[in-house]
């Protein structure tokens, strides 16, 4: 759709001169989730890969599993007052026999591209919710040196990035350290869930043996989505939450902070992580 960047005026300041010239940006829409035809949330994101990002968030939200439990993915038509079709909502729809949560006017949220799903902050709730317990028993090994060359390549792998200066990133990894997927965002959240999505659709969940690595910090909701994945380890070149480190010791997943250059610190699941 050609929406991911925008163009807008700007003053440009250098050496004490100013100037007038276009500017790059990325693009930052609402997008309404429904599922069954009802609506369920609202996020702000990056236009493209909008079904992926609806059926990711479904999948950390313990509704989806696998591809099965999925009949389709449309936009729905008729949008707006006029009947015309906005992009900005989508619907799920489950297959027949999938269970469908209870969506009351309580249930309804309301995302942000800088936090998320805010106040789910239960571990219990991940517990119950999770189809993918195998996490803490998930045997994969990474090298510390496969690790630390994982933010270079994902910054490289950054194209929208290098246009505007305005993206996180979120980079699936095999132990070795090849990238297996990578989706920008103005919320690092909505770039998991695009991940996230991508697999269920094309069968792959769980992700057994994967790194996810995210840019910025990891937050409780980003163990949350990789755990609901289930993911073994996850990585972030910033700061872990405290509760985001409870989470990934009860679940027995590995996790990574300030991943720069040569350093890293390990919250949990170390063994998993080989010098």
């Amino acid at each position: 759709m050609g929406r991911v960047t925008e163009r807008r005026r700007v003053v440009r300041i250098r050496n004490g001169g100013a100037g007038v010239r276009p500017d790059t940006l990325v693009a930052e829409e609402p997008l309404e989730i429904r599922l069954n035809g009802r609506p369920l949330a609202i996020t702000m994101r990056t236009p493209g890969d909008d079904f992926a990002l609806a059926v990711g968030f479904l999948v950390s939200e313990g509704v989806l599993a696998e591809a099965s439990d999925l009949q389709a993915v449309t936009y729905c038509e008729g949008a707006t007052a006029d009947g015309s079709n906005t992009y900005n909502v989508v619907n799920v729809q489950l297959a027949a026999g999938v269970p469908v949560p209870d969506i009351t006017l309580e249930r309804n949220v309301y995302t942000t591209s800088s936090c998320g799903l805010c106040g789910k902050a239960s571990l219990d709730a991940v517990r119950t919710a999770t189809r993918f317990p195998g996490t803490a028993t998930d045997p994969v090994r990474v090298p510390a040196e496969v690790l630390t060359g994982l933010p270079d390549r994902l910054r490289a792998a950054q194209k929208v990035f290098d246009r505007t200066g305005g993206l996180h990133a979120a980079g699936l990894f095999t132990a070795e350290g090849e990238l297996l997927d990578l989706r920008e965002d103005v919320g690092r959240h909505n770039a998991v869930d695009k991940i996230v999505g991508r697999a269920l659709q094309a069968g792959r969940l769980p992700l057994t043996g994967t790194v996810l690595l995210v840019s910025g910090r990891a937050s409780f909701e980003l163990a949350q989505k990789a755990v609901m994945a289930g993911i073994p380890v996850l990585a972030a070149v910033s700061a872990p939450s405290s509760l985001a480190v409870d989470l990934a010791v009860e679940s027995g997943m590995t996790l990574v902070g300030f991943l720069r250059g040569p350093d890293m610190n390990i919250y949990a699941g170390e063994e998993r992580i080989t010098l």
